[in-house]
Formats: structure tokens, C-alpha cells, sequence
């Protein structure tokens, strides 16, 4: 039983990772018909003893449809050429998403409202700028 580090406070056991092959789609010739490189790793965020409820609670808004209704994370990885590297861009991928989902709420944005010299600066540029648009009128006939 070994601990994968994801953050400083976040740790995944190995057996809570669950990969299964398949052959990966798309053009490749005869290496792709016959051999299973893609990777799906499923990784079950509601039974995950190591996430507290705030990190569950966003992992599951933040994976969107790769979680299933009984809260899985589906990935699938078929970029690469071979399994391993498969394995570790879908690892990479889900542990991303997990620090994603680790991070600290934004602050709160306090509303403001301009200050007088912002408005009257605002005044003054829409005055001058209509007063050219004024002068690019036709010239008028005596």
C-alpha cells in the first residue's frame, strides 16, 4: 500500500486508482488495431477516505461530465503511442483536477463605486470626443 503525494495535505492510496486498457480510435495502422494502449483510470471521489468534504464537494463540480452518478471520475488517456505514457498523462490529469479542487476560495470582491474624478474625467472625454465627431460634419454653405 503506497501513498501517491497529490498536494502537501493530500495523499492517494495506489488501490484507489482503478485502469483498464482498451485500443485507443483514430488513425495509427496496424500498432493501433492490435495493441491496448489507451488507458480509462477511474477514481471514486465519494468513497475517497483522503478528501475532505470541501475538496470532494468542488472535484465533483469541477470533473463535469468525466463524473458519473455514482460519483467517478472517468478518464480517458490516448494521446501517447504507449500505455505508460497513457498511464501517467491520465494520473497527471486527475491529480491536476485534484489540486485544482484543493486550492482556496477566491476572495470576495468587494463592490465599489468610481470616484468624482473618474466621472468627470468620463464627462470631459465624452464631451471632446463628441465635439469632434460634431466638426466632421459637412461644412456649412453661405
Amino acid at each position: 500500500m503506497s501513498l501517491i503525494q497529490v498536494t502537501p495535505r493530500i495523499a492517494l492510496d495506489e488501490t484507489e486508482l482503478e485502469e483498464s486498457f482498451l485500443r485507443a480510435s483514430g488513425a495509427g495502422g496496424q500498432n493501433i488495431q492490435k495493441v491496448e494502449t489507451a488507458v480509462q483510470l477511474r477514481f471514486n471521489v465519494r468513497a475517497s477516505p483522503n478528501l475532505n468534504e470541501y475538496v470532494r464537494a468542488r472535484l465533483e463540480k469541477l470533473a463535469g461530465r468525466r463524473l458519473t452518478l455514482d460519483g467517478v471520475i472517468v478518464i480517458t488517456a490516448q494521446r501517447h503511442r504507449t500505455r505508460e505514457r497513457n498511464r501517467d498523462d491520465a494520473q497527471e490529469r486527475l491529480f491536476d483536477l485534484i489540486r485544482q479542487a484543493a486550492e482556496p476560495p477566491p476572495p470576495l470582491r468587494r463592490p465599489t463605486r468610481p470616484s468624482l474624478g473618474s466621472k468627470k474625467r468620463r464627462l470631459e472625454s465624452k464631451t471632446r470626443t463628441g465635439s469632434v465627431k460634431k466638426l466632421r460634419g459637412k461644412p456649412a454653405e453661405d
